[in-house]
């Protein structure tokens, strides 16, 4: 039976006063700082709760017959724990939802990206939607991502494809790769850095054959991330452009 409206609001309100009750205003101010919500910085206006990822996890557990609806009413909070939440959520939902599920989760998460405005919250949720949605179908959508001038949605391209390297399927998140090459902001140059670190974990020639192509034109940090395991002599090559 579909849960009416009415009921709906009463869990929602519940699970909104539960976050209340846990709210820790010293974590809160860490975590604007952490999440750099300043003036001019990635995360700008961002307003947390001051609740750890652990106990969201217990919550969405305690939660898990919640709704899509209702999961879509708290992402767009103004909470980022309640964001993450409602990811979470999502999460849990796509993985044991029917086709038709799987597809009104993987919509609903591309329709609200300007909610999925972290990196914590893309983390915890691109791969599990997106490029489980998207794995073994047309994968478009994440190149129209990887072009997107909204940071979090190219973010969310490369980092959907770690559910494809999982698989020991590497050409989508290379082909991600060499289209984020030229992009400025640390944090997609960290993302891209361990998604290849991640490939080389498991193909190390082929995480390889990309450094060689490429290592002299990637930006720096994303050239440590991707390095970071290699034996200590040959990082040195490569950062010191010796390959």
């Amino acid at each position: 039976m579909l849960m009416n409206q009415s009921a709906m609001n009463n869990r929602l309100l519940n699970i909104q006063n539960e976050l209340r009750r846990l709210s820790n205003k010293e974590i809160a101010e860490h975590s604007q700082r952490f999440f750099k919500t300043g003036k001019g910085q990635y995360g700008e206006g961002d307003k947390f709760l001051g609740i750890r990822v652990p106990v969201l996890r217990k919550i969405a557990k305690i939660y898990s017959e919640i709704s899509i609806d209702e999961s879509a009413l708290l992402l767009k909070s103004k909470f980022h724990e309640e964001r993450l939440l409602s990811l979470l959520m999502l999460v849990a939902i796509f993985k044991k939802a029917n086709s038709k599920n799987r597809k009104a989760v993987y919509t609903l998460y591309l329709d609200n990206t300007k909610f999925i405005n972290n990196w914590d919250l893309i983390d915890s949720s691109a791969e599990h939607i997106v490029g489980a949605y998207l794995r073994q179908v047309n994968k478009q959508p994440i190149y129209n991502l990887a072009k997107s001038r909204i940071l979090w949605e190219r973010r969310i391209s490369i980092m959907s494809t770690f559910h494809f390297i999982k698989y020991n399927e590497f050409v989508d998140s290379l082909r991600i790769s060499e289209i984020l090459l030229p992009d400025k902001e640390d944090l997609i140059h960290k993302a891209v850095g361990w998604m290849l670190r991640e490939i080389g974990k498991r193909d190390i020639e082929t995480e390889e054959g990309f450094l060689r192509k490429y290592y002299r034109q990637m930006p720096r940090t994303m050239l440590r991330y991707s390095i970071e395991k290699f034996p200590e002599s040959k990082r040195q090559r490569y950062l010191k452009g010796q390959m």
